[in-house]
């Protein structure tokens, strides 16, 4: 029995899907989960050229699964069983040395599950199920959208990363591990390339909504939470035996990718992969409940300026969170209570903190003991419970623009400063400008 047989056993969908055996130097596997798309070449032609860089260093594969509802409407069949003979057409005409192609369809969701979450899960199953065959624990199953595009050195980056040993943590955290999972660094296009839409209000819109992704993740840092990553759907990779470990992937109709990842990056271990890039679609889209297409559709069209989190609720949780020694030891409590926000307070008492409390150090036997088990419980996931709370109490969102300004005013004045100084740049132009910012905080080492 292979590793994965177990995990596939309990929370698998699917038997085999793919008949033909995967090849013994096989190390990194892409998933690309297809729904009524036209442009599946562009993400193929992309990773074809990225196969160019991985001699040396193992085999790629590819999965695809198109995928629709059983009663998905006529033109959405009909778009995919299009996109079906377009690939199977394109494949035919790509063969590589290095890189394998696997194309599946399935038209059998059903309607209460149908969605990029199960599309996704399918796929990384399948993915899984190959790795087992071969008793390979660490290879690397990456997450990828149809509409996406990566850089040349993608997949030998990857492969790259999973194999450097990283420092994880704080100082008395384990170092040197390999990775067990990381988030890729991401931009959208901010102009039309290629077959990209050219409407100048898309790219004003997805600079805005990408700002709110960066300012939201360095936000949370500025809180002190130690398990703070991007969770985006085209850009993370896991390794398989991890991916089994944590229960695989969820079947959520969206924000599958947030679930999943949270649960692997409180492992310890997950990181930042850097040294490459995706490059996710600035198109409208209706394909998700909610994300980035739905807000580019709705801002395009509105012209409306987007708005995001009140920094002022991130700073009330740095507070709570800079005193954790206090939280452990229990001395002075009342006075670290009495210093934070009524608004914090009367959220803590909606979350039993003190009862939670004084569990979590019942069952930890140090300091770092504690702070693990603390962070499982105040996790990304209540946070963002809280945000919710100081919204309808007196801490409405604020326009992105603004946030991003307050934000840098606290972790990065000169930044702020040279912002300031450039106030009469229009808002698409001061928009672009944090964003560039932003965009270097998260890609620290290039």
């Amino acid at each position: 029995m292979s590793f994965a047989d177990a995990y596939l056993l309990k929370a698998g969908l699917r038997e085999l899907l793919i008949k033909s055996d995967p090849h013994p130097d096989l190390k990194i596997s892409v998933t690309i989960p297809v729904y009524n798309e036209s442009g599946l070449e562009r993400c193929l032609d992309s990773l074809f050229v990225s196969a160019g860089n991985l001699d040396g260093l193992g085999r790629a594969e590819v999965l695809i699964l198109i995928n629709a509802p059983a009663d998905a409407p006529t033109e959405i069949m009909e778009q995919n069983y299009h996109t079906h003979e377009a690939t199977r057409d394109w494949i035919a005409h790509h063969p590589h040395p290095l890189l394998d192609f696997h194309l599946l369809m399935d038209h059998s969701f059903g309607k209460k599950e149908a969605g990029v979450g199960l599309a996704r899960k399918i796929l990384m199953d399948e993915a899984v199920r190959r790795f087992g065959a071969l008793g390979i624990l660490q290879g690397i199953i990456a997450s990828m959208d149809a509409d996406a595009v990566v850089e040349p050195n993608y997949l030998s980056a990857l492969l790259k990363h999973f194999n450097t040993r990283q420092r994880y943590g704080q100082s008395d955290d384990i170092g040197g591990q390999l990775p067990e999972g990381c988030s890729i660094y991401f931009e959208h296009p901010l102009e039309p390339s290629g077959f990209e839409v050219h409407e100048p209000e898309i790219y004003d819109a997805i600079a805005q909504y990408e700002l709110h992704l960066r300012y939201y993740l360095q936000s949370v840092r500025y809180t002190g939470y130690p398990y703070a990553y991007h969770t985006v759907g085209s850009s993370f990779a896991v390794r398989a035996d991890v991916y089994c470990m944590e229960g695989g992937m969820n079947r959520r109709q969206g924000g599958e990718d947030f679930y999943f990842i949270q649960k692997v990056a409180q492992r310890g271990w997950f990181s930042e992969c850097n040294e490459t890039c995706v490059i996710p679609s600035a198109r409208p889209s209706d394909r998700v409940p909610f994300g980035t297409g739905p807000v580019v559709r709705r801002l395009s069209k509105s012209g409306e300026a987007l708005t995001t989190y009140d920094p002022r609720p991130f700073g009330m949780l740095r507070h709570l969170f800079s005193d954790l020694e206090v939280l452990y030891t229990g001395a002075e409590m009342d006075k670290l209570m009495d210093s934070l926000p009524r608004v914090l307070t009367d959220f803590l008492k909606t979350q039993q903190f003190e009862d939670s409390l004084l569990e979590i150090r019942g069952n930890s036997a140090s300091y770092p003991a504690f702070r693990k088990r603390f962070w499982r419980w105040f996790n990304m996931f209540r946070i963002m419970k809280f945000l919710h709370f100081a919204r309808e109490r007196g801490y409405p969102d604020v326009t992105v623009g603004e946030a991003s300004m307050m934000l840098l005013e606290k972790i990065h004045p000169d930044k702020a400063e040279f912002i300031a100084h450039n106030s009469s740049f229009n808002s698409g132009r001061l928009i672009k400008s944090y964003l560039a910012i932003f965009r270097k905080f998260d890609q620290p080492t290039i």
